[in-house]
């Protein structure tokens, strides 16, 4: 009988991974969370407390755009680096770095281009988007750290261009060397400069 439950948990467990994958990727879900639990209303799962890991969705979701995004998702991508690169070159003075969606491979229509930006005081970057005319909202990102569970909040600017929303993460200048840790695994989340972006972009021609 344990040797049965575990299988039949097991199966429950790929299927709310798949599902969930599933909904991030047609339904632009970007909360791991809040995916997992829709997934587990979707396919009536008993018990929600042994949930996948976020690294699990995320592996499950780069394979279902692998098989299903097909050249759609590519050109997606490949045109989402593009403009990111651009709000890049446009930061340069703030040392920008690409993260996220758009970084790993999974970008889609739904995604937002996220960068990290450095600087002194959050005040800069307000008065740089000010002095280049380009309208923004504020907010506020939750964030860790490698060796603390302690939430971090860090500033963050968005706006829009070549109808794409960007969103600007700011650090002080020390946060250059210290990346926070992913939403995926925990790890400290991987970055990428503009020479590694352009060299993405090359790589896909």
């Amino acid at each position: 009988m344990p040797h049965r439950g575990n299988a039949r948990d097991n199966r429950m467990r790929e299927r709310l991974i798949q599902v969930a994958a599933r909904l991030m990727a047609e339904e632009g879900i970007r909360d791991f969370h809040l995916a997992k639990r829709k997934a587990a209303d979707r396919v009536g799962a008993p018990d929600t407390r042994n949930l996948p890991q976020n690294r699990e969705i995320q592996a499950a979701l780069t394979d279902y755009q692998r098989l299903f995004g097909g050249a759609a998702q590519a050109r997606q991508l490949h045109r989402l680096r593009g403009v990111a690169l651009e709000a890049m070159e446009f930061f340069a003075r703030f040392r920008p770095r690409l993260v996220g969606s758009v970084l790993e491979g999974t970008a889609d229509a739904y995604s937002d281009i996220n960068l990290h930006v450095f600087a002194d005081t959050p005040e800069e970057i307000a008065l740089f988007l000010m002095e280049q005319h380009v309208p923004f909202e504020e907010d506020w990102r939750r964030l860790r750290f490698s060796g603390s569970d302690d939430y971090v909040f860090l500033p963050v600017y968005r706006f829009v261009a070549d109808d794409t929303r960007i969103d600007l993460t700011v650090f002080d200048r020390l946060g250059l060397r210290q990346p926070p840790r992913s939403y995926t695994d925990g790890q400290p989340m991987r970055r990428a400069n503009r020479a590694a972006v352009r060299q993405l972009l090359q790589q896909a021609r």
